[in-house]
C-alpha cells in the first residue's frame, strides 16, 4: 500500500490533520487504536475566544477562530452528520470592577468582535450574577466523540485505517520515505497524543500532561447559552448537562475521583442556585498539554521523515483547523510553522 503520509492516532489532532491533507488532494493512511482511553473521546469540546479569570482573548484567537466553522462544516458535509454546535456562552460579572472593564472593551475592535451583550443586571434568576455579564459570541462546543465515530467508520469504508496498536519497532525509516506493515509513505506524522512520550522520536519533547473530570447532570434550567464562570455548564437536551472541567497535573492515575465529583459539584452550585443534580455520567482523561501551553508542529531535527502534529491540549477543538493548515503547508511545501508552536523551539533541549 502506498500513501503519502502516514499517522498515527486518530484522536482530534489526526482527524484534523487528515481531513485537512485529503482536501488538499493528498493521500492519507492512519493508525488507531479503537477503544483507547483519548482525551479527545472524554472532552467537552468546547471553543472560546474569551478565556481565563481575567477574561482575556485567548491566544491567537483572530486567527484561529475564523477556521472554525468552515472547517467542522466541511467534515460535516462529507460525513452526512452534524458535529459543531455554535453556542453564545455567558460569562457572570464577579463585581463592577470587571462590569466597568467591559463596559470599556465592548468599544474596541479587538474584543468587539466577540461580545454579543453586556447586561449590568442578572440576565437569569437562577445564575448567580448579580453585577449581570457577557454574553460571548464565535462560541460553542464540537461533539467530538460523535466526530470520531463517525469519521473512524467512514475512513475504514475508504480502507485508510489500520486499526491496530501501533507498534514503532516496525517503522522503517528510507532515504525517501518510511515504510511500516507493508504501508508505505513519503512520512510518519504523530498525532497519537501522549502516547508520542512512548516514541524513540519525540520523548525529548516537554509534554506536561493534565488528568481532567467531566460530569454530566440531569438538572432544570437548560439555557440556550454555555454558562461559564469557574466551571462550564452546556446543556446538551432539556434537562441533561455537561459539567467541567478539573485541572491537575500532580495526580495523572486517580482516574475520576469523589474530590473531583464534589469540587465540580461545588462550583457549580456557586454558579448555578439549584439543588445538587443527578450524576448520569462521571468521565476523566488526561490532556497532552505542554510546558508552555503551545502545540507541537514540526520535525525532527535529525529525521527528514518524521514528523509531530501534538498537544493541543484543552483548546484542541479552536487551534486544531489553523494549526492544520500550517502543518500541511510543512508537509506539502516545507514551510516552517510559526515559532509559537514549532518544536524546533525545544531544540536546545535534546
Amino acid at each position: 500500500m502506498k500513501t503519502d503520509f502516514l499517522l498515527i492516532g486518530q484522536g482530534l489532532a489526526g482527524t484534523v490533520l487528515s481531513w485537512r491533507l485529503m482536501a488538499g488532494g493528498h493521500r492519507v493512511h492512519l493508525v488507531d487504536m479503537p477503544g483507547m482511553h483519548m482525551s479527545s473521546r472524554v472532552a467537552a469540546g468546547l471553543y472560546n475566544p474569551i478565556t481565563g479569570r481575567k477574561m482575556v482573548k485567548t491566544w491567537a484567537a483572530d486567527l484561529h477562530f475564523p477556521e472554525i466553522e468552515p472547517f467542522y462544516r466541511s467534515l460535516e458535509e462529507r460525513l452526512g452528520q452534524r458535529f459543531l454546535e455554535p453556542r453564545p456562552i455567558y460569562r457572570p460579572f464577579l463585581n463592577v470592577e470587571e462590569q466597568n472593564e467591559w463596559m470599556g472593551n465592548s468599544s474596541r475592535m479587538s474584543f468587539s468582535r466577540y461580545l454579543l451583550e453586556i447586561r449590568t443586571a442578572s440576565k437569569y434568576d437562577v445564575v448567580s450574577d448579580p453585577y449581570g455579564g457577557v454574553v460571548l459570541a464565535h462560541c460553542g462546543y464540537l461533539n467530538i466523540p460523535k466526530l470520531l465515530d463517525a469519521y473512524s467508520h467512514w475512513l475504514q469504508n475508504e480502507g485508510l485505517l489500520t486499526q491496530e496498536l501501533f507498534d514503532e519497532t516496525k517503522l522503517i525509516l528510507h532515504s525517501d520515505g518510511i515504510s511500516y506493515n507493508g504501508i508505505e509513505a513519503k512520512a510518519v506524522v504523530y498525532t497519537n497524543g501522549l502516547e508520542a512520550l512512548k516514541s524513540k522520536y519525540f520523548a525529548w519533547l516537554p509534554f506536561r500532561p493534565v488528568r481532567g473530570e467531566i460530569l454530566t447532570v440531569e438538572q432544570s434550567f437548560s439555557p440556550e447559552e454555555i454558562i461559564n464562570r469557574g466551571v462550564f455548564r452546556i446543556t446538551l437536551e432539556e434537562g441533561v448537562h455537561r459539567v467541567g472541567s478539573t485541572y491537575d497535573n500532580q495526580d495523572l492515575e486517580s482516574g475520576s475521583t469523589e474530590k473531583g465529583k464534589v469540587e465540580l459539584l461545588e462550583k457549580l452550585q456557586s454558579l448555578i442556585n439549584l439543588p445538587w443534580p443527578t450524576i448520569l455520567r462521571h468521565d476523566w482523561g488526561i490532556r497532552p498539554a505542554t510546558k508552555d501551553r503551545k502545540p507541537f508542529l514540526g520535525r525532527h531535527p535529525a529525521y527528514n521523515q518524521v514528523y509531530i502534529f501534538n498537544g493541543l491540549g484543552a483548546k484542541g477543538v479552536s487551534m486544531a483547523p489553523y494549526l492544520s493548515r500550517e502543518m500541511s503547508n510543512l508537509l506539502t511545501f516545507s514551510k516552517e510553522p510559526a515559532k509559537e508552536v514549532n518544536i524546533n523551539r525545544f531544540f536546545k533541549y535534546i
